[in-house]
């Protein structure tokens, strides 16, 4: 695999992350900088490892990831886009009353759900001439890069359409997990 096809792959592996950020950072008070890394990090990290893990899994693992994959990431991010909306629909807040920080465990569960299927796409790099680490360093430094753009994309979006923000970004979390469902039920992952 050569550096544009890198490239490439850690981009595409990173637009969920982006568009589930999006909302994070819209459902924050006024996320700053520091928060918009700090959530760019955990996710980075997260969609770093999850190639590794199904790069090492390999063969054993792969029928096992590519049958439940899509069914796991759809639950978590129906789950965490149900609660964003219902939290939308509470009395509004006070700019003081949101938060501004998510929780270390919200943002992990969310991007664990997001990375998913670069578990099953390390599966598939086991069987090609792969550098997994370079990949999997790709792979999280695009997805920190996303991330951190989107949870300040975020906070412009939550500034603008205020409380009504959260539903809008449980409604794309929750769109994000159809479409994984989508595209693998379809044959198109």
């Amino acid at each position: 695999m050569n550096i544009t096809s890198t490239i490439l792959l850690a981009f595409a592996m990173s637009t969920d992350a982006f568009a589930a950020a999006v909302g994070k950072g819209a459902a924050l008070r006024k996320p700053s900088w520091r928060e918009a890394l700090r959530t760019g990090l955990i996710f980075g990290v997260i969609e770093a490892l999850t190639p590794v893990i199904g790069w090492a899994a390999g063969l054993a693992a792969a029928s096992y990831v590519a049958k439940w994959d899509h069914w796991i990431a759809v639950t978590l991010l129906s789950v965490l886009g149900l609660r964003m909306i219902w939290a939308g629909f509470g009395a509004p807040d006070a700019v003081d009353d949101k938060p501004d920080r998510n929780s270390f465990w919200t943002l992990a569960i969310t991007g664990f759900a997001t990375s998913i299927d670069a578990m099953a796409v390390g599966v598939g790099l086991a069987f090609i001439n792969v550098n997994i680490a370079w990949t999997a360093l790709a792979i999280g430094l695009a997805t920190m890069t996303m991330v951190t753009i989107g949870v300040m994309v975020g906070r412009v979006l939550g500034a603008v359409i205020g409380k009504r923000a959260e539903i809008v970004g449980g409604v794309v979390l929750i769109g994000i997990g159809f479409l994984i469902l989508y595209e693998h039920l379809n044959g198109l992952a």
